[in-house]
């Protein structure tokens, strides 16, 4: 199934889509394209709010951009490599039964499946600026990776290594 079938699909059955994705085996180049996917599309949705940022402050808009691509396409992977160990790590101490790919790749997957919403609070901060709606909009998009996360997380721990 193709990449943008699956994060819709994602949205009606996250669990189902995450086992069809462990169902393919272990790749971690897979895991690793779909983490750097997800975090090309977080840089992605900061452009319309780091614009809007050096235009009403004077700051030097490459400068901004610059930051964030160091820490969306360099930094933020190694932080969820971390992460995702760490989450296993607590799955295990609660009976989980998968591997580190599994806990890996319901990590990456949850933020990759994310992103359109995080392209609109995107959007919503670069026009809007604070307020309300990007309040709201921040709500529903950290709901929605957790939604995606957790019954993923869930999903892939309960597969036996």
């Amino acid at each position: 199934m193709a990449v943008i079938r699956d994060i819709v699909a994602t949205y009606w059955g996250p669990g189902k889509v995450l086992r069809r994705l462990l169902g393919i085996g272990q790749r971690e180049d897979r895991a690793l394209a779909i983490l750097m996917a997800g975090c090309a599309m977080v840089f992605v949705a900061q452009l319309p709010r780091l614009a809007r940022e050096a235009h009403l402050t004077g700051q030097e808009l490459n400068m901004l951009l610059g930051a964030s691509l160091l820490a969306w396409v360099i930094i933020a992977p190694l932080l969820f490599y971390g992460i995702a160990a760490l989450t296993h790590l607590f799955a295990r101490a609660l009976g989980g039964k998968g591997d580190w790919y599994g806990a890996r790749l319901a990590l990456f997957w949850a933020l990759l499946a994310s992103s359109p919403l995080l392209l609109f609070h995107g959007l919503v901060a670069g026009f809007l600026g604070e307020g309300p709606a990007l309040d709201g909009v921040g709500l529903l998009c950290l709901v929605a990776f957790l939604w995606f996360w957790i019954a993923g997380l869930r999903q892939a721990e309960r597969t036996a290594a």
